[in-house]
């Protein structure tokens, strides 16, 4: 029997390999391009970079000498003598079969969105990528996908043909789910007459809508004061926290409103426009019959025509303008139908007071509807 060389009882000592074969190796050197490993073959395993990811890497910031790694035969040689080694083939394929059980499990998956296409995102779980339509990325359109590069984002794979290339993940859904359990919530805990926090989330020229935390409730022109709101996007901004009243639920849709009661003008009228009170106001309509006064925010009063002054005016607008600040006595007030009349007439001269007429401000009021 002849003796083995020192070489060949080497090689018998080493394991054998074959292409597509998994095996483990040991860093043994790193370069920025290509990593060395030690897999208990005759030839030490080379691990380029677009072999280790998808994604442009520099090798010596993820891979170090000494790291364990489990890597795919590529080429058993080369045509040098080398192992040609994959990792990302690997982790590929790990990652279709993680794919398959989140989608036959319904799993919430978190990854990095990695590009930005025309048509929607596209996020790498293991190497294996996900693409996530435009119309599955939120509950609303997004005419800007570009914000969400870089971003780790949650979604649900809702689709898995990897064989027509087709692993679709959906977003939308955890969001749409999301916001009905959250509505479910804050509906169970709200009622007509609590006062909750909420955030302005649009505003109208009609009213603002207001976040509310799991609904948006409607915060509506005539609820925004007691006195006028004119223009609501002069008073709000998006953004802005508020303190609002619930009044009014209907299935889904909350009336909200931010005129406390504790803080309704009228609770103290009868005193500051008792008759006979001399009063100051700011002219804030007109009508060929009289003028309204506020005489703060939510109190109005008539000024009618024949009021204004002892001598003749044929209409308010001869003599007066908005924003005009007039002095003037309270002649009656009705505190039930929140009605007060003036009169400027009355301090025109106090000897001549008892000319002051009274004002039918029922029949004013239909004249003016």
């Amino acid at each position: 029997m002849s003796e083995l060389s020192f070489e060949q009882m080497l090689e018998g000592s080493l394991k054998t390999i074959r292409n597509g074969e998994v095996v483990e190796g040991t860093v043994i050197d790193v370069k920025e391009d290509e990593a060395i490993l030690n897999i208990g073959y005759k030839s030490d395993g080379i691990l380029t970079k677009s072999e280790y990811s998808n994604s442009p890497v520099d090798l010596t910031t993820v891979i170090h000498v000494g790291d364990t790694m489990e890597v795919k035969v590529l080429k058993v040689n080369d045509g040098e003598g080398q192992v040609l080694l994959t990792y990302k083939r690997l982790a590929a394929e790990k990652g279709s079969k993680r794919l398959k059980e989140a989608f036959e499990n319904e799993e919430v998956l978190t990854a990095p969105v990695t590009q930005v296409l025309d048509g929607g995102l596209s996020v790498v779980v293991d190497e294996s990528r996900v693409f996530i339509p435009a119309s599955l990325v939120s509950d609303t359109y997004e005419k800007n996908l570009a914000k969400y590069e870089g971003q780790e984002i949650s979604f649900v794979i809702t689709e898995f043909n990897p064989r027509r290339g087709r692993i679709i993940g959906n977003r939308k859904q955890l969001i749409v789910a999301e916001k009905a359990e959250k509505q479910k919530e804050l509906f169970e805990r709200i009622h007509v007459g609590d006062v909750v926090e909420g955030v302005v989330k649009n505003v109208t020229d009609f009213g603002a809508f207001v976040d509310l935390g799991g609904a948006d409730g409607l915060l509506h022109i005539s609820e925004m004061s007691w006195g006028r709101v004119e223009n609501p996007k002069k008073v709000f901004k998006v953004g802005e926290k508020l303190n609002v009243l619930i009044k009014d639920i209907r299935d889904t849709k909350i009336a909200l409103s931010l005129k406390f009661e504790d803080q309704n003008p009228w609770l103290y009228a009868a005193d500051k426009y008792a008759v006979g009170n001399v009063v100051t106001g700011k002219v804030a309509r007109m009508t060929d019959f009289g003028a309204f006064v506020e005489l703060e925010p939510g109190v109005d009063a008539l000024l009618h025509v024949s009021q204004i002054s002892r001598e003749h005016v044929e209409k308010p607008s001869d003599v007066l303008s908005i924003g005009q600040e007039i002095e003037a006595k309270v002649v009656d007030f009705n505190g039930e139908d929140k009605k007060i009349s003036l009169s400027m007439k009355a301090l025109q001269s106090n000897e001549n007071a008892g000319d002051v007429e009274d004002v039918d401000i029922d029949a004013v009021a239909a004249e003016e509807e």
